[in-house]
């Protein structure tokens, strides 16, 4: 019956309208420093069997093919795409890109704990105390935390991490801190919270930690910033297929509603 259409049309447009939700978010962050695009994974949902594949016809051989009705699609998921994004020369000493994998590590509070989050965001600033905090509308320290003191005249982030500061007075730069990244196994995996921020998850397992350059982590580029990964050009071909994909599902609800007004119209004749 044509009820079953209308169903799996609807279904259709449900699943649509989660893939506009998310290209639409990809695109309003074009411009996010580290943010990286997600993508929307369909499957089909259960079939009803009307006859089995290999069923045996009057001669007792097997036939070649079932009769199956599909039920509609469902998103299975969405799925980060952790490709680098272009690096943009600033100059600034504190921004900071990650040329190779990992994620710098900055703490933040979700539902009134305490806990480490990650980023590939690198735009930092100093807080009033002179510790080292991303540049987030939460100002998340830098784990482990790092302090510049206020005499300072100059910034060097070496690519292995290492955070030297040229004070007045001083011939040579003075370590201050270390920058350490995590990594992991599935960082597909992390659950993103906004600010530029993701948590571990059990999906994407325990962090790996280490300083810059070690055990495939990458290193550090000082006065640049990783910019989005997101290509606006094939958003937007997402964005017309999506639509066109939610318009024939549409066409598809019309056609089984004017199929069941003609069956509801034979009681007439």
């Amino acid at each position: 019956m044509a009820i079953n259409a209308l169903f799996a049309a609807a279904s259709g447009m449900k699943a649509q309208d989660m893939k506009l939700d998310v290209v639409a978010n990809n695109l309003a962050n074009v411009n996010t420093v580290g943010f990286k695009r997600s993508r929307v994974n369909f499957e089909d949902l259960l079939y009803q069997v009307r006859r089995e594949p290999g069923t045996p016809n009057a001669d007792n051989e097997p036939i070649p093919h079932g009769i199956l009705v599909g039920l509609g699609a469902k998103v299975s998921g969405t799925q980060l795409n952790f490709q680098a994004g272009t690096q943009d020369q600033t100059d600034r000493p504190l921004d900071l890109s990650i040329s190779g994998g990992g994620f710098f590590q900055v703490t933040t509070f979700k539902d009134g704990q305490r806990l480490t989050a990650y980023t590939r965001a690198g735009n930092f600033t100093i807080n009033p105390e002179g510790n080292v905090v991303l540049g987030n509308s939460d100002g998340s320290l830098m784990e482990p935390p790092i302090t510049i003191p206020q005499d300072q005249t100059g910034i060097l982030i070496g690519r292995n991490g290492e955070v030297q500061v040229r004070q007045s007075g001083s011939p040579q730069p003075s370590a201050v801190g270390q920058i350490q990244l995590s990594s992991f196994v599935n960082p597909e995996g992390l659950e993103q919270i906004g600010n530029n921020l993701y948590i571990e998850t059990v999906a994407s397992g325990p962090p790996i930690q280490g300083n810059p350059q070690d055990e495939g982590l990458g290193a550090i580029v000082q006065g640049t910033l990783e910019g989005s990964n997101v290509e606006p050009v094939r958003e937007l071909i997402d964005l017309i297929q999506t639509q066109r994909a939610f318009e024939l599902n549409s066409q598809s609800i019309q056609s089984a509603d004017q199929a069941l007004q003609v069956v509801s119209n034979l009681r007439r004749f």
